[in-house]
């Protein structure tokens, strides 16, 4: 949902770089995972507020720059148990992971292996035979089947 960009002042607050659609979604949790693939450890958010184009924070246990600075370039996750239902026709990124992308022919172009987002919409990074970028937008997504592991896309074998 984010990461840890730099220590904020002297007294342990960090600057934070949501990864949110929303600059501010991250402060409607009152307690987040620091950490990285190895491991995470929760923190209660004592105070956070957005400041310019970030978030500020300070989270329990962190009271001065020093230990401010030995968060820096961690990830910032919440329990997906936490997180709202997707409305109609959105998803979580990591829903889309690990599903197979199938072509109107019925050509299997390999799985999502990641998520690009780059402004004008997201796109899909498929690897299968060779790897390859598809918009994740319509008309060129014709379904997402998260049930049975699949999208469908509008997408030639030779593009």
């Amino acid at each position: 949902m984010g990461r840890i960009a730099a220590p904020y002042a002297i007294r342990g607050w960090i600057k934070v770089q949501p990864f949110t659609e929303y600059l501010d979604s991250l402060l409607d949790y009152p307690v987040w995972r620091l950490g990285k693939k190895t491991g995470w450890q929760e923190y209660r958010v004592l105070d956070a507020k957005v400041h310019s184009n970030s978030l500020i924070a300070q989270l329990e246990g962190v009271d001065d720059r020093s230990q401010a600075e030995a968060l820096q370039g961690l990830e910032i996750a919440v329990g997906r148990d936490e997180l709202p239902e997707p409305e109609a026709d959105e998803y979580y990124w990591d829903d889309l992971i690990g599903l197979d992308v199938v072509n109107r022919e019925g050509v299997n172009l390999g799985k999502v292996t990641g998520i690009l987002e780059t402004g004008a919409h997201d796109v899909l990074k498929v690897s299968g035979e060779r790897e390859r970028l598809i918009p994740f937008t319509e008309p060129i997504v014709v379904e997402v089947d998260t049930q049975a592991g699949c999208i469908r896309v509008d997408w030639g074998v030779d593009y």
